[in-house]
């Protein structure tokens, strides 16, 4: 019977892409890949879905025989009763672990699943895959700070009986520097939020698994790998499952849509050396209207050249989020009255995406405007290009990881 691997990422193209450059690498490193294969679990239905995904899916699929993929059953969360996005992202993949069983029990019909790989935010599928004797692996894309601190956050649970968005105190986490409460990620903020119990669910369940491979590298957080070596972590250190780290892993440039790669690559092309500042925020970050306008003013009276990646605002301008940022939308109708024209041939402003790999490699990009998702941290120290953060994401961990960057790395040269 084949052997093979299975891999559950979380909804959203950014955790996916993650988890298939994991897969490449195993399978690299695989003695022989011939007779090795690794099935990929899609979920359908989120929120979060875009066309994307479906053609990057392809893409891959096309290109990489190795890796199929297997879309979960259609499932849907009921907006009643009201409740925030990341508990109703959060319930949509617990109920999901039910097709997740069916699936691996499909799988292991012709194949022998070595083990299953699954994201943080997919831990209800851990005890999905242990009743089924499978060694579970966390792929952990976050980075050594932030495991370190959600590992330990448990503890804080104990320690603190109120809401962290109600208080005004530092939190010391093993391998961190000290963060004020309320600069934690969204859905640990407030208690009466059930996000908040499931965040403290996945944070419980990290212990319980075969091992945690995580995408850094001991140069880039050496303070933070030394506190996991050493157990500080976790609430006991003699059961800490072993840990991996395995970067820095960032998107093949290969695997990207060329009608977008053409178009801002030959303008950057144009540009001198260092004079390009790229502002980019992730696959899910975006801006009301009104920011937007704001940054156009800013970026036309710095006279600085620009490439601009710009989202559909959010129909809520509440929020900072925005889902299916791939809907047609007119840059004219959310920037100010001629911007585009005034700042013609300095500045580049494009819909929804941009080849990021690929950008941040050109000689001519000289510093990042970035919400600080992983994936672009590791895609900037990469490339060599300069950062200025700008965190977003609700549910993520941009607050964490630049707290833990700024102060591991300010007043030192690269």
């Amino acid at each position: 019977m084949a052997e093979s691997i299975v891999l559950y990422p979380a909804p959203g193209i950014g955790h996916i892409v993650s988890m298939v450059e994991l897969g490449k690498l195993i399978l690299l490193h695989h003695h022989n890949p011939h007779s090795f294969s690794l099935t990929i679990l899609l979920t359908t239905g989120s929120i979060i879905q875009t066309p994307s995904i479906d053609s990057y899916v392809h893409r891959i699929s096309q290109s990489h025989p190795s890796i199929s993929f297997l879309r979960l059953p259609p499932l849907s969360v009921h907006p009643s009763p009201p409740r925030s996005r990341a508990a109703m992202d959060f319930e949509f993949l617990r109920l999901n672990a039910t097709h997740v069983a069916s699936a691996l029990a499909h799988i292991s019909q012709t194949s022998n699943i070595r083990a299953f790989v699954i994201d943080l935010f997919c831990s209800s599928a851990l005890t999905v895959g242990s009743s089924l004797g499978l060694p579970v692996y966390y792929f952990f894309t976050s980075g050594a700070a932030v495991l370190s601190a959600f590992t330990y956050f448990p503890k804080i649970h104990e320690q603190i009986d109120k809401s962290l968005k109600d208080l005004s105190v530092l939190l010391h986490f093993p391998g961190n520097p000290p963060i004020k409460s309320f600069h934690m990620v969204e859905p640990l903020l407030n208690r009466d939020d059930p996000a908040y119990w499931d965040m403290l669910y996945f944070f419980t369940q990290i212990p319980k698994s075969n091992g945690i491979i995580v995408n850094t590298f001991e140069e880039l957080e050496p303070i933070a790998i030394k506190a996991i070596t050493e157990g500080a972590c976790f609430p006991d250190p003699k059961l800490a499952p072993p840990v991996f780290y395995i970067g820095p892993l960032i998107a093949d440039s290969n695997d990207q849509e060329m009608k977008a790669k053409d178009d801002c690559l030959w303008w950057l092309e144009k540009q001198p050396s260092r004079s390009v500042v790229y502002l980019c925020f992730g696959s899910r970050g975006s801006f009301s209207v009104s920011q937007l306008k704001e940054i156009a003013d800013a970026l036309e009276r710095s006279g600085q050249r620009f490439l601009w990646v710009v989202k559909r605002p959010p129909l809520d301008e509440s929020t900072k989020q925005t889902y299916g940022t791939s809907a047609e939308f007119d840059l004219d109708s959310v920037l100010p009255s001629g911007f585009l024209e005034r700042t013609k041939g300095r500045g580049l402003v494009v819909k929804s995406w941009a080849p990021q790999v690929e950008v941040l490699s050109k000689e001519s990009v000289g510093g990042f405007v970035t919400h600080c998702g992983w994936n672009s941290v590791l895609e900037a120290v990469v490339a060599g290009v300069p950062m200025i953060g700008w965190p977003l994401s609700a549910c993520g961990s941009s607050s964490v990881a630049l707290n833990k960057l700024v102060e591991t790395w300010k007043g030192k040269s690269c």
